[in-house]
């Protein structure tokens, strides 16, 4: 199932597609998976919800397009319909990328906390985990930027980063997937997105600023954007109305 790749299947009913950003290349366990599970289970009681998680040992060079053609793949050979995607961050770039290279795979998209490329933050952000990693050190305090402001939540954040990066730990994965994203810029290319979409943004979102948002669901046929005044990139998804906003766009149709 699913081609071959790792994923995470729970919930009954019709089929939804999650994508999302994951530091492994691997089936979610521990604490991951507890977390992933307890975030999905509002669409588990109305869907068959499949996390689906990029192989490991991707090419280093490897391109947004190239790993939308990945999923395609396990959309094309595991369904007989166009399939309902849900994805949040990272994986809505991937989901982005997937709804204009493969529109006959997505009935309908539902994305949040995402754009049709990165704002400055996120991608200097993302540069610096990067260059952490290629020079083997831990790279997740890099991340601290995007999710405070404070300037002591940042250090406090990055030394907890730190200590969830474990010694020796392997991101070659990760490293290809933000390497993938810094390139993406979609922009010219969203009117080649056909499936009925929602966006769902923070209003103090730094890695995806609001603008992007709009200039997004302004590119795209039939899109919608809801905004989140007040929330910041991470907490756009935990916000209660997330799962009741996008819950009720996938199940129109």
């Amino acid at each position: 199932m699913m081609n071959g790749l790792p994923h995470l299947s729970i919930g009954q009913g019709p089929p939804l597609v999650v994508l999302l950003y994951t530091p492994r290349a691997a089936d979610p366990e521990g604490p991951a998976r507890w977390s992933m599970t307890r975030m999905l289970r509002p669409f588990a009681e109305h869907f068959t919800v499949h996390v689906v998680i990029r192989p490991p040992g991707l090419p280093p060079a490897t391109t947004m397009a190239e790993l939308a053609a990945v999923y395609a793949g396990a959309i094309e050979t595991t369904f007989e319909d166009p399939v309902k995607v849900l994805a949040i961050s990272t994986g809505g770039s991937v989901a982005l990328q997937l709804a204009a290279d493969h529109p006959h795979l997505v009935d309908r998209l539902a994305l949040g906390g995402t754009a049709a490329t990165l704002g400055p933050v996120g991608r200097r952000a993302q540069r610096a985990y990067i260059e952490r990693a290629r020079q083997g050190r831990r790279p997740s305090p890099a991340l601290a930027e995007v999710v405070t402001e404070s300037a002591i939540g940042r250090r406090l954040l990055a030394a907890l980063l730190w200590l969830s990066d474990g010694g020796g730990a392997d991101h070659t994965d990760a490293v290809t997937m933000l390497n993938a994203e810094d390139g993406f810029d979609l922009r010219g290319r969203l009117s080649d997105i056909r499936a009925p979409t929602l966006l769902v943004q923070g209003g103090e979102d730094i890695v995806y600023p609001v603008e992007l948002a709009r200039q997004t669901v302004e590119g795209i046929p039939d899109a919608r954007l809801i905004v989140y005044q007040g929330r910041s990139h991470s907490r756009t998804f935990t916000d209660k109305r997330f799962a009741r906003d996008t819950l009720a766009f996938l199940k129109r149709g």
